[in-house]
């Protein structure tokens, strides 16, 4: 069933944050904090782009099975099938068509440019691999705007949103996906690329997009072993499976109580959302399921309570709009970097 085509919705829009409107082509500035517009247009950035005179570092490409793995062995929802709203609760969906299935993920990893040894800082990324991100940091740490790391990028174990394996890693409200990358990722980055990454939290960043964003969250969120979150049209959103009462509205509950019931962690947040951004009410109709909204909401209470945050709201872009990241990457790495002192 083919999604509903989204509503452009309108920065100025009544209970949206306010922000400042940036001239069209602008970005916000690296040592800001707060709201912003941009667009319509969006030129890459030419950080983003291949550049002759700048050192490359070395990429290096893996496959992983799910055979291989302790966390994640492997699940699947058959094809065509979806699950259900739970009659007695419109926030819960029931799938029934899951089971063990195995898959394989591509890896791969970015190590920069001249590195002979000692701790890194490092980003994670979700669905990967992503090679827009590679070039990006060979330019950035060439003219010394973020420091050298290194670029952990991963594809899923599959498929989409409940009952499958990539909505078990990336939507489930939980560490376990960090557990995965700390346990299983990091030692075979380390033994097949002869690169140390550091385990302080100040050197690890993740991101993603859509549900990669959310999983991004939950990585800094559970354990503390994450400092700096890249999301793009993140996945704020009610689409946990299996539905957890701990956690009953999903990552929904970023902005609804955990964000503004808990004390600030110390997580430095990046975010942009696509003003043709996601809206599916979907068969549930639980009113949990607006991106524009959801990462409207978190604006509010990232501010509320204090963080670090800067947040961009994108005009003439869609979900995960290629275009918004190029135009946007390098400014959000710059900005989630800046001030770094770690080794």
């Amino acid at each position: 069933m083919a999604r509903p085509v989204p509503p452009t919705r309108d920065p100025q829009t009544e209970g949206y944050v306010s922000a400042h409107m940036l001239r069209d082509g602008d970005v916000p500035a690296t040592d800001t904090n707060g709201n912003y517009v941009v667009g319509p247009t969006h030129d890459p950035a030419r950080e983003t782009l291949e550049q002759d005179d700048v050192p490359r570092g070395t990429v290096h490409e893996f496959v992983l099975e799910s055979t291989d793995s302790r966390i994640y062995p492997g699940i699947a929802r058959d094809e065509g099938t979806f699950g259900v709203p739970d009659p007695e609760n419109p926030a819960r969906l029931i799938v029934t068509t899951s089971r063990a299935a195995a898959y394989s993920r591509k890896i791969a990893v970015y190590v920069p440019h001249g590195y002979v040894g000692g701790a890194l800082p490092f980003i994670v990324g979700a669905d990967g691999p992503d090679h827009v991100l590679f070039r990006t940091l060979d330019n950035l740490i060439h003219e010394g705007r973020v420091p050298p790391m290194v670029g952990i990028s991963l594809r899923s174990g599959g498929g989409d949103a409940q009952g499958s394996q990539r909505g078990l890693e990336y939507d489930t409200m939980s560490g376990v996906y960090a557990d995965f990358i700390e346990r299983e990722v990091i030692p075979f980055v380390q033994d097949q690329c002869g690169v140390e990454l550091t385990s302080d939290p100040d050197g690890r960043a993740t991101m993603g997009c859509s549900s990669g964003a959310s999983c991004a969250m939950s990585m800094a969120w559970y354990g503390g072993t994450y400092s700096k979150v890249l999301s793009l049209s993140g996945t704020y959103i009610n689409q946990q499976w299996p539905w957890n009462p701990e956690t009953p509205e999903g990552a929904w509950g970023y902005h609804t109580t955990l964000i503004p019931n808990e004390p600030a962690r110390p997580i430095r947040i990046w975010m942009c959302v696509a003003d043709r951004d996601l809206y599916n009410p979907n068969s549930m109709r639980d009113g949990m399921h607006d991106w524009v909204e959801a990462n409207q909401r978190m604006a509010h209470v990232l501010a509320d309570k204090g963080y670090d945050y800067q947040f961009s709201f994108v005009r003439n872009a869609w979900h995960c709009d290629p275009a918004m990241k190029a135009q946007l990457l390098p400014q959000a790495l710059e900005w989630l970097w800046r001030g770094y002192q770690g080794g």
